[in-house]
């Protein structure tokens, strides 16, 4: 988005990362926030909801893995869950369907995976459901300057957890990239 701090911009008048907390708060037990800027206001809406933010520890913006990293780093339940803050509609059952697949499959990681518009699946993977105990094994991959989720998660033990049923969302996983996607996601949900 040109540099801005995504999680500010407007969707359906709120920003999106208070979208985020809104949709995953009643779904986990506890809330961490992951930002590297305009940590005040990120702080405050953490206090609303019992939320401690967290900065990457990793330098030169070394993407959502950084922000995996110092989560599992902080986190204090047996398992992560993360999602950006450019996607609003993620769905209300999100973290039940990931766990499901995450225990019927004995995996370690339960990552999204949906379809985009033209119906072609597509991975989500910083939607993803982690174990706590992931944390050396991501340590050792950044560690080694290894930068992709994919190919972090694919060295683990994986389930790819499919939202294409007939009651899903076919929005629920569209990320807003730019102030345009925004705006047409604003206007799809009018319809």
């Amino acid at each position: 988005m040109g540099g801005i701090d995504k999680g500010l911009q407007l969707y359906n008048d709120t920003p999106l990362a208070k979208h985020a907390i809104q949709r995953l708060q009643p779904q986990v037990g506890n809330l961490l926030i992951n930002a590297n800027r305009n940590l005040e206001i990120y702080k405050i809406w953490g206090s609303d909801v019992n939320a401690e933010v967290i900065v990457d520890g990793l330098a030169d913006f070394a993407g959502p893995l950084a922000g995996f990293l110092v989560g599992l780093q902080q986190c204090k339940t047996p398992f992560l869950m993360t999602v950006p803050c450019d996607t609003p509609r993620f769905p209300s059952n999100l973290v039940a369907r990931l766990s499901a697949a995450l225990t019927q499959n004995d995996a370690d990681i339960a990552m999204v995976s949906s379809p985009d518009e033209e119906g072609v699946v597509r991975h989500q993977p910083v939607f993803c459901l982690m174990k706590r105990e992931l944390l050396e094994s991501l340590k050792e991959f950044t560690d080694a300057d290894g930068r992709k989720i994919g190919a972090w998660a694919a060295q683990q033990k994986l389930v790819r957890v499919n939202f294409n049923e007939v009651y899903d969302d076919p929005k629920a996983f569209y990320n807003a990239n730019t102030l345009e996607d925004l705006q047409q996601l604003s206007t799809y949900e009018k319809h």
